[in-house]
């Protein structure tokens, strides 16, 4: 494909994102932007929201785990699904009951005023942090195929990036994201099915023996009960649940569109609904992974230095140009459909729940507007600072170190919901702040004491309970004072 017709693709295709924002924002005020007149439908929601959870980090990366994970990934996905049927049962009707916009309101009706904007900080703290981060992996790929041809500078393809999703989601907000991710999640899921047909016609494979190969693959084992690295299954297990329902039950981003169904039971079905087509995603996108490495080792494919690349280089340089226009699509269909979201939660939460909008007095639009530029401008700028590290590796970190945030989150809520104590709501930062370092000392010092050991995705599960507890002595301390 030539420099040419990729940038008319991406043309083509962000024309189609912002004629889907023009009519599905008509008429749009600000219950349109921020839960959709409570109007969407569960089924749209639950397939945008695989999108939305995939992101371009995952488009690129999961596929290449498998040579040194496996299909241990199933083990978290497993995990997801309990996560899932909590949500549903417990999370969703919650927030239904308290008729919630923002989730944070929440902690202000269970335990105060600064429970709540630390909750909502934190929120904003990850939120910023993770999307761009998934933005500055998909920019790198976008910069180099689309726009350094053009001699266009990396900080014009992030500009671009974000005034593009700026464009047609400054005025729908979330009634406008709906429609948009569900579109986006199509191409991505359609870009894989394309190239594993792609590769299984190139090796001479029936879809039989496609189906036999797999499930003789090493690469496709699933369980991983002994060592004590992270692939291990109990860490990978109630990882995954206690990720999913901080990562998703209780982030804004994820929880805004579920908020926009009319219903608990739309809203309870649109989250079974995306358990079962998550499953299915992923046994799809693990198994793209294993059908790329046995391709690549009958092409003979080499100077692949890194596993994320695999996917990115046998698309775009062995296949047809057909699958690496759709490639493109797909890339930029995770990518967008996780920031687009992110955008406009991230807006939502801050005029909410530090502006007051839509609580104690109207939304200014003027201001909300203001509000949904300022955060596009933070991402921009967030974006670059990660390309001036110039170290992927100090990047990673700073990623993780967001994620050490949610955990402070699952800690808040479920001691909100398992208990009626009344904590002291003054020393919540304290408390999620230590917390927080006592799980850093535990992922770098745990390997250092026990020899062997990885830490894994059970930092949050740690994280929480370590909050729990400190919120308990505080309840106990509360008690005596009573």
């Amino acid at each position: 494909m030539t420099h040419y017709q990729i940038l008319g693709i991406l043309i083509v295709y962000f024309l189609v994102l912002i004629l889907l924002s023009w009519v599905t924002s008509k008429n749009a005020d600000s219950s349109s932007f921020y839960s959709g007149n409570k109007k969407s439908p569960w089924f749209l929601v639950a397939f945008g929201m695989i999108g939305a959870s995939l992101s371009g980090v995952t488009f690129l990366s999961v596929p290449g785990w498998v040579a040194t994970t496996h299909f241990g990934y199933m083990q978290m996905v497993m995990g997801y699904m309990v996560g899932y049927i909590i949500i549903a049962q417990v999370l969703i009707p919650l927030y239904y009951k308290q008729n919630l916009t923002s989730i944070y309101t929440y902690l202000e009706n269970r335990f105060g005023t600064v429970s709540y904007k630390t909750g909502a900080a934190y929120f904003l703290l990850s939120r910023i942090i993770g999307a761009s981060f998934r933005l500055f992996l998909v920019a790198g790929v976008l910069h180099t195929v689309v726009f350094a041809p053009f001699q266009i500078p990396y900080w014009g393809t992030v500009a671009i990036t974000i005034l593009l999703i700026f464009a047609y989601t400054a005025k729908g907000g979330i009634k406008t994201v709906v429609y948009t991710d569900a579109l986006q999640t199509f191409f991505l899921i359609t870009a894989v099915v394309l190239t594993i047909v792609f590769i299984i016609h190139q090796l001479g494979w029936t879809y039989q023996e496609t189906f036999e190969n797999l499930v003789a693959d090493p690469n496709t084992q699933v369980f991983h009960f002994e060592g004590q690295g992270a692939n291990l299954f109990w860490k990978q297990f109630l990882g995954g649940v206690f990720i999913a329902l901080a990562m998703t039950g209780l982030d804004q981003d994820m929880m805004q569109k579920n908020l926009s169904i009319k219903n608990i039971a739309s809203a309870q079905r649109n989250i079974y609904l995306q358990m079962v087509m998550f499953i299915v995603v992923n046994i799809v996108f693990l198994s793209l992974g294993v059908l790329l490495y046995t391709y690549a080792a009958e092409a003979q494919i080499s100077g692949i230095e890194k596993s994320d690349q695999l996917f990115t280089i046998i698309a775009m340089q062995h296949a047809t140009p057909f699958i690496g226009a759709f490639f493109i699509i797909g890339l930029i269909a995770a990518a967008y459909s996780s920031a687009d979201s992110a955008l406009t939660a991230l807006t939502t939460s801050f005029c909410i729940d530090f502006l007051g909008f839509e609580r104690t007095k109207p939304t200014n639009l003027a201001t909300r507007r203001i509000v949904h530029i300022a955060f596009a401008v933070i991402l921009f700028f967030t974006i670059l600072i990660f390309e001036s590290l110039n170290n992927d590796a100090v990047v990673a970190e700073l990623f993780r170190a967001a994620g050490f945030t949610y955990g402070p989150l699952l800690g808040l809520f479920s001691f909100g919901i398992l208990t009626k104590h009344k904590i002291i709501d003054k020393a919540v930062i304290a408390i999620t702040l230590f917390s927080i370092a006592l799980t850093v000392v535990y992922y770098y010092q745990m390997p250092i004491w026990v020899q062997g050991f990885k830490p894994g995705f059970e930092l949050i599960l740690i994280n929480g309970t370590i909050t729990f507890i400190l919120l308990y002595i505080t309840a106990l301390l509360n008690q005596r004072k009573a």
